[in-house]
């Protein structure tokens, strides 16, 4: 029976709090993230993970000392194992970016497995240089170094695909529901931002997350929404690209509508939606008398998800190309000159 592994590329978060600032400190020494030469970048890291602790360690104290990442990729790793069950031996492996299980470690495990292919499968809708990019870079010289020579074959991005688009309209549309009793709600689909000079040198990441929403506006198909796209999670003197969630938020309490935040980027539960969303927002929400504030949780192990996931499992498994996308070959318009499909991610 052919052997196939199917490994999930996230990003990862601290599990206790002891792992906070090695897992900050992984971080900021990702070229990806700070595009400085080897030595000032290490030296920087140190510094950056030094003063980004005391902060990301209230964040992660309030989670319980640790991110539910890994727990929470664990089961949509389940669920992708069941609904691939029928292709034979099929096992779902998890490789995270700066913290365990590292691509290292989870290479090691899949060439015990002896697969005979491997699919790789971002759990990052959207593709950027700064995640996806960087997670399958880091992956390939894991895999190398391990000895793994099975065809590999690469899922890129998936902003539109179905499952994850139903999904996340099912979601949204009992969000627009229950934040109605406040009046018309402004549906906020809040997306990690990026320094705007990432996006202005091609990276793809902000289309596509505007992409998916729009995509979810379609599958609503409620005339007149009232929504917008915004960015949340800056740090540093950066400019970033907006608008900020916090400042769509004020908009929407001077406006007296009642918000419906959306994590339109995210697929599972951390600290990104269990603390700034469910916290901090709410908070701001709150304080300056927006009238309701609710907050749609992430696809996470929805049915659709699962069920969309699997299919580009199985779609990868089966091209000849090893490199595709949710729609199969390139999708971002010529302006995006470092999506997957025009740098090497070697």
């Amino acid at each position: 029976m052919a052997k196939t592994a199917v490994v999930l590329l996230n990003l990862g978060g601290p599990d206790r709090p002891e792992a906070v600032r090695p897992f900050l400190f992984n971080l900021f020494n990702d070229p990806a993230i700070l595009g400085v030469p080897a030595p000032l970048r290490w030296l920087l890291a140190r510094a950056m993970s030094a003063w980004r602790m005391r902060k990301a360690r209230e964040i992660y104290d309030r989670l319980g000392g640790g991110s539910p990442l890994l727990a929470n990729t664990e089961r949509q790793a389940g669920a992708l194992a069941e609904a691939l069950a029928d292709l034979g031996d099929v096992r779902v492996f998890i490789a995270m970016r700066y913290w365990h299980p590292m691509s290292d470690e989870t290479a090691a495990r899949v060439k015990d497995f002896g697969p005979e292919d491997i699919v790789l499968l971002p759990l990052y809708p959207q593709y950027s240089t700064t995640t996806t990019a960087s997670s399958i870079r880091e992956w390939r010289r894991a895999a190398r170094r391990a000895g793994l020579t099975a065809p590999t074959r690469t899922v890129c991005c998936y902003p539109t695909e179905p499952g994850f688009v139903g999904a996340l309209a099912a979601l949204v549309r009992r969000g627009i529901r229950d934040a109605g009793r406040g009046g018309k709600p402004r549906v906020l689909f809040s997306a990690h931002g990026l320094p705007k000079r990432v996006v202005a040198r091609g990276d793809p990441y902000q289309w596509q997350a505007e992409t998916t929403a729009k995509a979810v506006v379609s599958a609503l198909a409620m005339e007149d929404l009232d929504w917008v796209v915004c960015y949340q999670s800056r740090i540093g003197p950066l400019a970033w690209i907006g608008p900020a969630t916090g400042e769509e938020v004020a908009r929407a309490a001077a406006d007296g509508v009642p918000v419906v935040m959306v994590p339109i980027a995210f697929v599972s539960e951390h600290s990104e939606t269990l603390v700034e969303l469910d916290v901090e927002y709410a908070r701001q929400a709150r304080e300056l008398g927006v009238p309701l504030y609710v907050r749609v949780p992430a696809v996470g192990t929805d049915a659709g998800f699962i069920e969309g996931l699997a299919s580009l499992a199985r779609r990868a498994r089966g091209a000849d190309a090893a490199l595709g996308s949710g729609e199969g070959g390139r999708l971002c318009p010529a302006a995006c000159q470092r999506c997957a499909y025009a740098v090497s991610l070697d």
